[in-house]
């Protein structure tokens, strides 16, 4: 029988960098596709749409299309997305603490 471990269970969503770097721009405010696109260094159109389904099946995030040509969809943090922003707020204390300058 497996046993549960919580730790392994939050690492599953935060996984990636790319997956706290999509949640570090949203925690800012609705984002569409491109400006994710260029707010997140080096990430391609590729892993951006394979990384925003993702955290959209998981509940992480909310797609919103607008009926309107062209087309429009937006991002935005889930509540459940929004409760990860703590923890990312202690890794990037932690960053700041222990960077060597």
């Amino acid at each position: 029988m497996e046993q549960f471990c919580p730790l392994e269970y939050t690492l599953n969503f935060i996984k990636s960098k790319w997956v706290i770097l999509i949640i570090r721009e949203l925690s800012f405010g609705t984002r569409r596709f491109n400006e994710l696109e260029k707010k997140i260094s080096g990430i391609s159109q590729k892993v951006l749409t394979t990384n925003l389904r993702f955290l959209e099946e998981n509940n992480l995030i909310h797609r919103k299309v607008y009926p309107v040509v062209p087309p429009k969809v937006e991002y935005s943090l889930t509540s459940l997305g929004q409760s990860l922003k703590p923890i990312l707020d202690q890794m990037t204390e932690w960053g700041n603490e222990n960077y060597k300058k």
